[in-house]
């Protein structure tokens, strides 16, 4: 049984993939040209996961564009979402990672998520959690629904936070 072209598994049926590789690709030329004006060395990665494209940096001296709790990695990906914008006439949801935070964040988050099910579940009582991220969020609530938990998100932005419940609330 063959795939579709240009499909692979971390890709969901009905994505475009040809628009989410350029995508991609604007974003990384983008994200080379910061690099080259601020003489930073880095390597660029581009890839389609889910229904997303993912841009990762990979150097040794990138903390710096990470920043103080990703806010900088944050901000950098909004412009580069701005740059797709501009060239596609389309909105992005293009995912950037620098040096790895997100991927070592998303590992950390999920155990805090499952960590405050855990909780939840034990306590029987409702868990509002720090303020977080859109991206952080959203990995929460991924952990607390495998849980088999509900979650919802609070707040208004900057200081928006999950709230965990328990199965019968």
């Amino acid at each position: 049984m063959a795939d579709e072209p240009g499909q692979d598994e971390a890709t969901e049926p009905g994505i475009d993939v040809e628009t989410l590789e350029r995508e991609g690709d604007i974003a990384a030329d983008y994200i080379e040209g910061l690099l080259d004006i601020a003489d930073f060395d880095g390597d660029i990665d581009m890839d389609v996961e889910g229904d997303r494209a993912k841009v990762s940096v990979v150097g040794t001296t990138l903390e710096e564009l990470v920043g103080d709790k990703g806010e900088v990695l944050e901000a950098l990906q909004e412009l580069t979402r701005l740059a797709v914008h501009r060239k596609t006439g389309t909105r992005s949801r293009l995912m950037l990672d620098i040096g790895g935070y997100r991927d070592s964040r998303r590992k950390a988050l999920s155990r805090i998520g499952a960590e405050v099910a855990d909780e939840v579940k034990r306590k029987g009582e409702v868990k509002p959690m720090a303020p977080m991220t859109p991206f952080e969020r959203k990995v929460v609530h991924d952990a607390i629904a495998s849980a088999g938990l509900r979650s919802e998100s609070e707040g208004e932005e900057p200081n928006r936070y999950v709230v965990v419940y328990p199965a019968d609330h």
